[in-house]
């Protein structure tokens, strides 16, 4: 059953975490309160999502948005690097990431509007795999220094998220221009206060636009309706408060913005794949357990 990995117990106060794991074992299904990044090297094993199992391949690039869930079975000397981005440095230090129009793809509109429950698999060359787990391994190393080296570790991100953004289509990535500014806008609207009974002619009148052309707007840059984007939002809040809080379930709805509790059960299912009861009862293994490396979440810890 799907325990939930906490930033909590893993980040230690950054930003950003990551390591490098060679899997001969199966890894349960596991959702996070965070974005997690992985890159699938040499060995073979399969993908668990709410859409089924699929064979691994060398050069696949899974995303998973906070809330989303994911699980390995038959690995067989599979290597796995994880980079993961906190969802609060989402909101704040790393925000400027969404204004890059590659990056946008990669971590917010892919696996939001794929209709895959927060999850997103796309394939890179298996040399940029390859240069990328090598920088996260670096990253790693960076994370464990006595004293921490934040620049280089923000330097690491950088590079590892740019080795990925270019080897999966760098021609369709240079096609597609800046965000516009009321989409930027509307976003950041959105993020500051997702509970907010929030309508399409509240947003457009806002930006100052027409709510049928704020609309095509956001769906070019996005790929959702805004309300759509914020009902994945909701959820992705939701997921927090159900693994972090002893909330009732309706008043979790409630504090995300979803008054009605059928409703709320119903929106959260279809958008994280599971019923608010079922996530809340899936993360309690997670809740109590300090994670204290990597290897001890996720396996065997590649050897250098």
């Amino acid at each position: 059953m799907p325990a939930t990995l906490h930033e909590h117990a893993l980040f230690a106060g950054g930003p950003v975490f990551g390591g490098v794991h060679r899997l001969d074992l199966d890894i349960e299904s596991h959702a996070h309160d965070f974005l997690e990044i992985a890159v699938i090297g040499t060995g073979r094993g399969r993908h668990v999502t709410s859409q089924g199992e699929h064979p691994l391949r060398r050069g696949q690039v899974i995303v998973l948005r906070p809330g989303a869930w994911h699980g390995f079975r038959d690995c067989a000397d599979l290597v796995v690097a994880n980079c993961c981005l906190s969802a609060q440095a989402l909101r704040a230090e790393l925000a400027a990431l969404y204004d890059i129009p590659m990056l946008r793809r990669m971590l917010w509109t892919d696996p939001v509007a794929s209709g895959t429950h927060g999850v997103a698999v796309a394939t890179v060359d298996p040399a940029a795999a390859e240069e990328a787990i090598a920088e996260i391994s670096l990253l790693e190393r960076d994370l464990g220094a006595d004293q921490g080296r934040p620049g280089r570790v923000l330097g690491r991100l950088i590079t590892v998220l740019g080795i990925l953004a270019d080897g999966r289509d760098p021609e369709r990535e240079t096609l597609e221009p800046p965000i516009h500014p009321a989409v930027s806008a509307t976003v950041a609207r959105l993020e500051a206060a997702p509970a907010h009974p929030w309508r399409l002619d509240d947003l457009a009148r806002a930006a100052n636009l027409d709510p049928t052309y704020l609309g095509r707007l956001f769906r070019r840059y996005v790929g959702l309706t805004p309300l759509d984007f914020l009902a994945r939002l909701r959820a992705e809040r939701a997921a927090t408060l159900l693994a972090h809080s002893a909330l009732p379930a309706a008043r979790v709805g409630a504090a995300v913005g979803w008054d009605d509790p059928t409703y709320f059960a119903r929106r959260f299912r279809t958008l994280v794949g599971l019923t608010p009861t079922e996530y809340r009862r899936r993360s309690r293994s997670a809740t109590h357990t300090q994670l204290s490396t990597p290897a001890e979440s996720k396996g065997e810890r590649r050897s250098s």
